[in-house]
Order: structure tokens, then C-alpha cells, then sequence
């Protein structure tokens, strides 16, 4: 039902844009996310967005250079990521919740797509 794309390899400094397609049904209601996970770290929240896209949420080592946002006539939700650091390298995955407000814990996230890895080279 989500389906994450945009992944790929990038220099230090670059930028790419992923995008969670959801299909088989609507989440224009629920709060949605970005989580990453890197190679032997727990998964870990990136940005958050409300139903409507009034309202984002940040973790603090992307702030000012990520943007998340969503587009609910084309079901798609969308993380831009600027000034790419190694240790942004993680496989990133968008999430649904079933809940009002957008959280920061993975447990408060019903739904999952399937993750697209990001590598980005010093």
C-alpha cells in the first residue's frame, strides 16, 4: 500500500527526492512520516507531516535541510533531502498512522512501505 521510490547514490552535498506512492487505499486523513535506518541502528524519525500539510515536523539533524511534504489528489507524500551528509546513508521508509497527530515513535505507525536505500559518499 505504500510504496517508496528515489533512492539511489550520492556525493556529499547533493540532493534526492523520495517519494511514497500509496495505493489500495486513501491516508489523505492520517498523519505520515519518514523514518531511516542505518546499518546496525534502530530506526529512527526523520520528518512528519499532518493530514492536511500544515503542519511538519523535523528531527534535528535534518532540520533546514530536508522537506517533507505530501500531495493528497496524487496520494503521494514526498521527502526532499538537501546537502546530503554520510550519515544520512540509511534505507528510508515511509509510514502511516491511524492516529490524529503526527508522533515520532515507530509503534505509533500502522502502515509501511518497503524502504529505499540511500548512500551518500564523502
Amino acid at each position: 500500500q505504500l510504496q517508496a521510490s528515489g533512492g539511489g547514490a550520492v556525493q556529499a552535498g547533493g540532493s534526492l527526492r523520495l517519494s511514497c506512492a500509496i495505493s489500495g487505499r486513501t491516508f489523505t486523513m492520517n498523519p505520515m512520516a519518514w523514518f531511516r535506518q542505518a546499518p546496525g541502528k534502530e530506526r529512527e524519525f526523520v520528518a512528519g507531516i499532518n493530514w492536511s500539510g500544515g503542519s511538519t515536523f523535523y528531527a534535528d539533524p535534518v532540520k533546514g535541510r530536508f522537506t517533507i511534504s505530501r500531495d493528497n489528489a496524487k496520494n503521494t507524500v514526498y521527502l526532499q533531502m538537501n546537502s546530503l551528509k554520510p550519515e544520512d546513508t540509511a534505507v528510508y521508509y515511509c509510514a502511516a498512522s491511524n492516529s490524529i497527530l503526527v508522533t515520532t515513535a515507530v509503534r505509533h505507525y500502522d502502515y509501511w512501505g518497503q524502504g529505499t536505500l540511500v548512500t551518500v559518499s564523502s
